[in-house]
């Protein structure tokens, strides 16, 4: 990877964490918007995939496996009633966030994907750890050295 791609996702992981924290963006609604981001791109990359014969790494085709004991993450939740609670134009601003800067800097997919699968990793983690749906609405905890 060049240096001008490395600055480039240095900006995405440095505006994304400045709107998540300045916004106090509760994990599900940082989690939905991650996830809407990876399905297009993988989709995107599964098309040229399937296009080239080409194969990519396991930690771009794929989640990363989190540290979670299963038994901790026993929990459902009315998805419903969760989605009507999520403030839409708060994740439309973390969605045109992620978009612009991804254009901006002009990313490749590959670059793409792995950046926000390190926040999808990091959602994820979290929403494992959630025992109800008042922890889904908790703001996303970022670690101090992300």
């Amino acid at each position: 990877m060049d240096e001008s791609a490395v600055d480039g996702l240095v900006t995405l992981q440095e505006r994304t964490v400045n709107l998540v924290n300045q916004l106090s963006m509760p994990l599900v609604e940082v989690a939905l918007v991650m996830q809407k981001h990876l399905n297009q791109l993988m989709a995107t990359l599964q098309e040229h995939l399937d296009s080239t014969g080409q194969r990519v790494a396991q930690d771009v085709s794929s989640p990363w496996p989190l540290e979670v004991d299963a038994a901790e993450s026993s929990s459902n939740f009315a998805l419903e009633k969760v989605m009507d609670i999520v403030d839409q134009q708060r994740m439309d601003i973390l969605d045109t966030l992620i978009r612009v800067t991804l254009v901006e800097i002009n990313a490749s997919v590959i670059d793409a994907i792995l950046a926000l699968r390190a926040w999808e990793h990091l959602v994820r983690s979290q929403l494992a750890l959630a025992s109800g749906p008042g922890q889904l609405f908790s703001p996303l905890n970022i670690p101090e050295d992300w």
